[in-house]
Parts: structure tokens; C-alpha cells; sequence
């Protein structure tokens, strides 16, 4: 009965999604048409790092490029930015004078190299370490990571990367907080955490394998994360969890890139199904379908669906539907032709307008319901859940070379990327695959970054309001809640609750040692306020570390 009192009440909805796929329609149609000059798909993935990615701002929001920047992680083959990337990973490297094995080593090279005529090879060896001081607690905190990468080519069609690092930590309070709570070390993977101790212990692995069959189509199988979006976050799908196993399919048919992905995640924190151990944690699947349009040479149009389900219920296991496996389909009359479905469907876009050289305005809008007739009416009706990113970034800010910018304010109502059944929520590893702040907040954030030589400078202020749960009630942050336990029908807002707010700031100044595994020198400041009627934290921490790797671990929430 709840499941038919919900598909009555999301009538309308169903009506707008096929609206929606009919202009869809048209624009892949269009978008196909228009399609000239395009370039065959490379194949080696660059890690995503939103610091290094920045460097790449010219080449990527260029009218003159066409480029489709919201779908990362970007190739370092691509003909678009080959130059700039090799000019990135040889910064002040002279390769007229000679110089000592170790200096190469150490300051130009990766540890391991090995070419052929058809073969790369590389490996090198990560050292992640800081130490830090928290002032308001007076902890200190610190990090000991050891870590390897490998990677190369074999011929000009297939690729592969993989890293891993083994991790014991002392964490600021917030972090330390977060651990307990949820039992995963953000963006990254859970391990020995447990709440009674101070020392944390975890690993972290990634895994990838690319492979270009045929001219325009990329093929991926990897243990990593994924990225949509122009922004800093992503409404849509971002790196915030922890890496998953995925099938991706990437089509390249030059103004127009159509990109599938199918994942396995998995969710802790769920109740098991059984005692026996070696079942595991309880895991759903996810389809995620993707496609960009540069409709013209400033304006780029992208369309997004999503369907999640569990892999088994307390009456069987389910495992993948084979429904949701053909890759040009829209997922929405698949999930809604299953009269009493379980699975979870959201549907969005992501737009970008390159406004100047170089400079470009974004956005996006995810809803997972909407009834037009409750929407309209204002009347906070619980399940209007939608999502809303606005966003502007640029380079050379005031004519200084390499001096990048972004502003970015996003939002999500209550009860947004949850669901009845927590295992099909919008989630993976006890993180939200969407924002850190889950639902039922509104963020504004700012970056600023700047590059000269081979130092790396970055300052970012965060204000957030978000509303908490007193406890026993649901007002719609935390979305691994039941959505069926919402407080009220009507009258919902964002912030309701206990009415929390952030302010986050942080600046890093770094010295890349060698640009060919980011090893750096890095000093870093935080400082942190989350004010609510029952909570005052505060952190004021500063670290100083060796670090490297090219990936993106979020601790700004």
C-alpha cells in the first residue's frame, strides 16, 4: 500500500520525467547532427585532483576547445591537453643538463621507468606523512601513510593504473567525530576504527584499467570514483565516498559524449540480513547514465539519470537487473514498468556557459520527486526532494597568469538522495555519493588558487547552514534515514531541525618536489566553527607534511 500511496501521489512526476525524455530525444538527435571534426577517444585517465585539475582551467573552459570538462577524470592523451600536461609533469625540468641518477629520482623522474616501442611502465613509491597541532583541544595530530603507485600503457589502446596505501592516523576533533559516527575515514575506506581508541588504522587501494577498442569509444574497469560536474562539488555524482568497483562506457562523437557507468557499492552500516560472517556488508548496484551536448562553442548541456537498487532483501537476493544493462536507454520507464519497484530513480542536468575567455558560469538540478502540483503551491511538501548547484570559475583572475577562481553556492532539500530502504539511498561506504553535507542544507564556498613553478598556493572559505536530527525524528539531513519517518507532510524547509552553521577555512602553501607523483612539501592552517543550540566545536589546527599522490580526500565539512 505505501508503494501505490507513493506512485498515486508522484503521478504528475512521472509525466514531467517523460517530457523531459522526449527533449532529451531531441537533443541527442540534434547533438549527433551537429557533430563535425570529431577526435578519436584517448585512453590514459589522470587521477582526479581538484588542485591539479585547476591547472588545466585554459585549455578546458576555452570556447575555442569545445571540450567536455564535466566528465572526469580527463586523458592525459587528449589531444587538447597532451602539451599542457606534459609541460605540467616536466615543470622546471632541464633536460640539457645532466644530472645525478638520485637528483632525477628525487626532483624529475618516476622511481621505476621502462619503454618500448609499443609499452610504458612506471612505479614509484608514496610517502604521505604530516604532523600537526590542534589548538583549541591542544591534540596533536598526525598521519603516517605509505603508499605505491604503478602504471603504463600497452600500445595505444590499453592503460592501466593502481595505487595503495596502508594508514594510521591521529585526527583533529571534527574528523575524529565523524570517524566514530560513521565508521569510514572520509572519501576514503573503513578499517580498524574503532570509537574507544585515538589511533586510527586504514587502508586505501584504487585500481584502473582503460581500454580504446575501437575509434570514439573508451571502456574502463575500475576500484576508483567518478566526477560530474564543473564544480568543485558535484550535485549529480562526485568523488566524496569512498572508491567502488565500476563497468564505464565513454563515447566521444565530438559535441556530443555519452558516458554509462555501472557500480557495485556497498553499504555497512545496513542491517544484516544474516549473522554469517561471510556474507559481508549488505551491497547495492547503481546504473548512472550521462550524456554532454556542446551545443555551441560557449554552451554545454548535460543529462542525467541515476537508478539504484539493492542486491538482496530479507525475502531472496536479487543481485544485477538486467533491465537497467543496455546503455542508450532512459532508465525511468524501465524502473516504473515494475509496478511495486524498490529501486530508487533520479533524474538531473548540468549546464556551463563560458560567459569570457576563460571564464565560465555553471550549474545543476537533481530530483529524485517532484509533483508539480504540491511544488507550486509552496506548500514544503516533504517529498519535493530536488538538489541546485549555481557556480562561476575562471584563470587568470585580474590578468595574473595561473592566479584560478570559483565561487559556488549549492542546496538540497530534505529528505533529498534518501530513501525507505536505506540500501538504495544515493550513498556508498556510509558517504554521500552527491555532497558531504548530505540534504536539508545550503553551502556557499569559495577556492582560490595559484601556481608559480613549481609552488602551489590555495585558500578556500566555507559557509554552510544545515539543519540535524534531535533524537528519534527525521528532518531530513541524514539520508540513510527511512524517508517515510519525515516529521511533517507539509511546511518543510531547508534548514529545519536543529538549525546548525559552518563557517571552514583553510590555506595550503606547497613545493612540488617532483610533479610526476605530486610529492610536496605542504603547510596547511584550518579553522573550523559549527555553532547549533547543542553544539560548539571549534578547530584551529596547522600541519606541515610530505605528501603525494594526485587524489581528492574532503575535509571541509
Amino acid at each position: 500500500m505505501r508503494l501505490r500511496r507513493e506512485r498515486v501521489e508522484n503521478a504528475e512526476s512521472v509525466k514531467s520525467v517523460e517530457s523531459v525524455t522526449c527533449i532529451f530525444l531531441l537533443l541527442l538527435v540534434l547533438g549527433l547532427t551537429i557533430s563535425v571534426n570529431a577526435q578519436e577517444t584517448p585512453n590514459q585517465i589522470m587521477p582526479y585532483s581538484y588542485q591539479f585539475y585547476q591547472k588545466l582551467n585554459p585549455e578546458v573552459y576555452s570556447p575555442e576547445t569545445r571540450f567536455h570538462s564535466s566528465i572526469r577524470g580527463y586523458f592525459s592523451d587528449d589531444p587538447l591537453l597532451q602539451e599542457k600536461y606534459y609541460n605540467l609533469m616536466n615543470e622546471n625540468v632541464d633536460l640539457r643538463v645532466r644530472r645525478s641518477w638520485l637528483r632525477r629520482k628525487l626532483t624529475d623522474e618516476h622511481l621505476l621507468n621502462a619503454h618500448g616501442d609499443d609499452y610504458d611502465f612506471y612505479a614509484d613509491l608514496l610517502p604521505d606523512g604530516q604532523i600537526g597541532k590542534e589548538f583549541k583541544d591542544g591534540t596533536q595530530t598526525w598521519l603516517n601513510s605509505r603508499g605505491a603507485q604503478a602504471g603504463g600503457s600497452v600500445g595505444d589502446q590499453f592503460s592501466f593504473y593502481m595505487n595503495f596505501f596502508e594508514n594510521q592516523s591521529v585526527f583533529s576533533n571534527y574528523m575524529t567525530r565523524f570517524i566514530d559516527k560513521n565508521q569510514v575515514v572520509p572519501s576514503e575506506l573503513r578499517g580498524r576504527l574503532e570509537p574507544d581508541k585515538r589511533i586510527k588504522d586504514w587502508t586505501y587501494v584504487t585500481a584502473l584499467l582503460s581500454y580504446t577498442p575501437i575509434e570514439h569509444l573508451n571502456i574502463a574497469l575500475g576500484y576508483d570514483k567518478n566526477f560530474i560536474g564543473d564544480g568543485y562539488r558535484s550535485m549529480l555524482l562526485s568523488d566524496n565516498a569512498a572508491n567502488y568497483t565500476f563497468l564505464r562506457l565513454r563515447a566521444n562523437l565530438g559535441n556530443v559524449t555519452y558516458q554509462t557507468i555501472f557500480a557495485y557499492m556497498l553499504d555497512p552500516g545496513a542491517e544484516k540480513l544474516t549473522e554469517v560472517r561471510s556474507l559481508g556488508d549488505r551491497a547495492k548496484w547503481a546504473a548512472i547514465h550521462y550524456l554532454d551536448w556542446n551545443a555551441t562553442e560557449r554552451f554545454s548541456f548535460g543529462f542525467f539519470q541515476a537508478v539504484t537498487w539493492a542486491d538482496a532483501y530479507p525475502e531472496g537476493k536479487r543481485g544485477f537487473d538486467f533491465n537497467y544493462i543496455h546503455p542508450l536507454i532512459f532508465l525511468r520507464p524501465l524502473e516504473g514498468a515494475n509496478t511495486t519497484s524498490p529501486d530508487k530513480m533520479r533524474i538531473g542536468f548540468n549546464a556551463k556557459y563560458e560567459v569570457a575567455e576563460n571564464t565560465a558560469v555553471y550549474g545543476q538540478f537533481m530530483f529524485d520527486e517532484f509533483t508539480a502540483k504540491e511544488f507550486f503551491s509552496g506548500s514544503g511538501y516533504w517529498a519535493n526532494k530536488s538538489a541546485i548547484q549555481l557556480g562561476v570559475r575562471g584563470s587568470n583572475l585580474l590578468h595574473i597568469d595561473k592566479l584560478n577562481y570559483l565561487l559556488e553556492f549549492n542546496t538540497a532539500r530534505p529528505y533529498t538522495y534518501a530513501h525507505y530502504n536505506r540500501v538504495s539511498n544515493y550513498a556508498q561506504m556510509n558517504q554521500s555519493l552527491a555532497h558531504p553535507l548530505g540534504a536539508n542544507f545550503r553551502e556557499f564556498v569559495s577556492l582560490l588558487n595559484y601556481s608559480f613553478g613549481r609552488f602551489d598556493f590555495q585558500a578556500q572559505a566555507l559557509y554552510a547552514f544545515y539543519g540535524t536530527d534531535p533524537e528519534g525524528f527525521n528532518y531530513g539531513g541524514d539520508i540513510f534515514k527511512d524517508y517515510n519517518t519525515h516529521v511533517n507532510k507539509y511546511g518543510n524547509f531547508v534548514g529545519q531541525g536543529i538549525a546548525t552553521k559552518l563557517y571552514f577555512g583553510e590555506v595550503r602553501a606547497a613545493y612540488v618536489i617532483n610533479p610526476k607523483y605530486n610529492l610536496r612539501v605542504e603547510l596547511s592552517g584550518i579553522y573550523r566553527n559549527e555553532k547549533s543550540a547543542v553544539t560548539n566545536l571549534q578547530t584551529n589546527l596547522i600541519t606541515i607534511g610530505l605528501r603525494s599522490s594526485f587524489r581528492n580526500l574532503y575535509r571541509d565539512f
